[in-house]
């Protein structure tokens, strides 16, 4: 099984697991000098529920679709039904599966970073110094999936920085908090192990 039925497999099968990318991390070319990284992560694989079940209809509507058409409309019609659904499974579920692997939080001991976009990539920078404080929201759902939104707030008047459907917020908000407020400036022995269990490309 690959594709978005895989992955969100894999998610529910391991929904507190923390998602890091051990061993495709973020690229040491773009750090600066004595920059290191305390976590980089994709979104939480929840996303992918709708993705994955949409992916599913589509395919069984398409199989019944094609199977209803007369004799004497064949194999025209079915050719038609199933280029329909190919356009819809892409729509429903290959484009947020795209949009899902190519979003990532990476926060360094100096910035926030955040990437996305399947061929015109986007990409926002928040210097650490400019945060003054730091928030997180889990509802019941976040709370049972392992996930959360991390608000950041900064000196600016644009308003918080939000970081939606972070994994293991908590976690996140630990390690943020104790480079802006407590001892920072050294990576500690935690940091090669924070995050740890995702073992997938960020290509």
């Amino acid at each position: 099984m690959t594709g978005p039925a895989a992955a969100t497999l894999d998610a529910v099968m391991g929904w507190r697991r923390c998602v890091s990318m051990d061993g495709m991390g973020f690229p040491r070319k773009l750090l600066g000098a004595d920059e290191y990284v305390v976590a980089h992560m994709r979104t939480h694989a929840k996303a992918l529920v709708g993705p994955a079940l949409g992916l599913i209809v589509v395919g069984a509507l398409t199989g019944v679709g094609a199977a209803l058409i007369p004799s004497d409309y064949r194999p025209e019609a079915q050719l038609a039904v199933v280029t329909l659904g190919m356009v819809l499974a892409v729509w429903w579920a290959v484009l947020p599966f795209l949009r899902w692997r190519t979003t990532t939080y990476t926060i360094t001991n100096r910035r926030v970073i955040s990437r996305r976009g399947i061929l015109n990539k986007l990409g926002k920078e928040l210097p650490l110094m400019r945060i003054n404080d730091l928030s997180y929201d889990r509802s019941l759902m976040d709370r049972i999936l392992g996930c959360g939104t991390l608000n950041i707030q900064t000196a600016s008047d644009g308003g918080p920085v939000v970081l939606t459907d972070v994994p293991d917020v908590q976690r996140l908000h630990l390690e943020m908090s104790e480079l802006l407020f407590g001892a920072a400036g050294q990576p500690s022995a935690d940091d090669s192990r924070a995050y740890s269990g995702y073992d997938g490309n960020d290509r």
